[in-house]
């Protein structure tokens, strides 16, 4: 099986950032964006994905480098997958994070969409704005060409609620990006491709 593995830099005047990914990885993270949550909910994509992440970052706010990771993310999965042959690609998550439950179903066929429902009880979840979770997965669902369908189902506590999310996600797109054995050599659409 080829390596299915991506290095994506973005170079502006807002941001400097790097992403190294390997899809079939062993759950490792470096995560260095100056935002500590930002970190954390990386590493748990990372390590509930069994996806080895690597990522390094600067910018002038917390905007720009949320933004502009979740571009560099999403354009690595979408390299790191090729043509996407021979993978599951539609799997869900729930996930259970102490008071919290959240939801997460995948569609890497293609197309981009993300319907995120979250409500959080502060403006900030650490040193990570609330509003930029949600902006988070819509520009990866974008820059990877997939669908996501998010939604946190219950809880109290903020920190439990992202991290159920991003929990969800990592679970779902481990399952997406399986490659499944019976279709070997095949794009899993009726199309024939994905593009």
């Amino acid at each position: 099986m080829a390596q299915r593995k991506a290095i994506i830099t973005r170079d502006t005047k807002e941001t400097n950032i790097t992403v190294k990914l390997s899809i079939d990885g062993r759950g490792k993270s470096n995560a260095t964006t100056g935002l500590r949550m930002l970190d954390h909910m990386l590493d748990q994509l990372a390590r509930h994905g069994t996806f080895d992440i690597d990522v390094s970052a600067t910018g002038t706010d917390a905007h720009h480098v949320v933004e502009d990771i979740a571009i560099c993310l999403g354009r690595a999965f979408g390299q790191a997958l090729g043509q996407r042959q021979a993978i599951v690609r539609m799997a869900h998550a729930v996930v259970p994070m102490d008071d919290a439950l959240a939801m997460v179903a995948v569609d890497l066929g293609g197309r981009s969409h993300a319907s995120i429902e979250t409500s959080f009880s502060t403006d900030m979840i650490s040193d990570l704005p609330a509003d930029l979770i949600s902006h988070f997965l819509e520009t990866f669902a974008s820059e990877a060409k997939l669908n996501i369908h998010a939604k946190v189902l219950r809880g109290i506590n903020d920190h439990h609620k992202i991290e159920a999310l991003f929990k969800a996600l990592a679970r779902a797109l481990d399952t997406a990006t399986m490659i499944d054995e019976r279709i070997k050599g095949s794009i899993p659409s009726t199309k024939g491709l994905i593009d």
